[in-house]
């Protein structure tokens, strides 16, 4: 019996459009870009302290290029592929990797088990996956802002995410021998809510859900602001965080 087909919740024409969007704002001077500093640091301390031995690795998602030359130091033999260059959803299009690594690539698959299932499929045997996710109660400041903007008829704004221990889950179901599922907080300081929002276009990490909100109305946005403000601590900056969920699975 052919399985149902995963819910629609990502649009991938509004995910292409946001990634050329962010490519292009990204090559302008002071574009922020500390998401893919922090994951690359955490995922590459990770393949060290875990002493994964060189060999194939295919590395795919945010700072993708970067964690490859750090590889490739390390005699590792690097793929690399941008977000238009694969289909996370469709099966890889080779095997064999003694390492995975991806870094909030996996964060708007409509069918995440899917995708680890590929993941899985890719590896060698003993291989490992290293995969970084947007995770579950990020970006609370500005979930406040949008629910003030809204009022009383609030819109999904925001992805859904996965906790760590949902994380694991997925990890056994999709066929890892072995699973850690952990999360680790990322900490922000803003004086406004624009700023945030620019830092959050600069790094393709706006909304792409597929039945996309309304736009925000003048008033609205100026509730935005004035709510986020009001969170602010007594230097006048809004700590804003993004809890980051590391996913580690090995082929049996």
């Amino acid at each position: 019996m052919a399985q149902p087909a995963p819910p629609l919740i990502f649009s991938s024409s509004r995910k292409a459009a946001r990634a050329a969007r962010a490519m292009a704002l990204g090559q302008r001077k002071g574009a922020a870009d500390w998401l893919a500093a922090a994951l690359i640091d955490d995922a590459f301390d990770r393949i060290e302290f875990m002493r994964v031995q060189p060999g194939r690795a295919l590395v795919l998602g945010s700072g993708a290029g970067e964690l490859g030359r750090l590889l490739e130091r390390k005699e590792f033999t690097v793929t690399v592929l941008a977000p238009d260059e694969i289909d996370l959803e469709q099966p890889i299009p080779s095997d064999g990797f003694a390492l995975i690594a991806s870094l909030a690539a996996l964060d708007t698959v409509n069918d995440l088990p899917g995708a680890l299932i590929h993941h899985h499929a890719a590896l060698a045997p003993g291989g490992v996956m290293l995969a970084s996710l947007v995770g579950a109660g990020s970006l609370p400041r500005l979930r406040s802002a949008l629910l003030a903007a809204d009022g009383e008829r609030p819109a999904a704004r925001l992805h859904p995410a996965v906790d760590a221990r949902s994380g694991a889950g997925l990890l056994q179901r999709t066929g890892f021998a072995r699973q850690v599922a952990d999360a680790w907080t990322l900490r922000l300081r803003y004086r406004s809510f624009d700023t945030l929002i620019t830092d959050l276009r600069d790094q393709g990490l706006t909304s792409v859900l597929a039945d996309a909100p309304p736009p925000l109305t003048r008033e609205g946005l100026d509730r935005a602001r004035s709510d986020f403000l009001a969170q602010a601590d007594e230097t006048g900056k809004v700590v804003e965080t993004i809890e980051v969920l590391t996913l580690t699975g090995w082929h049996g």
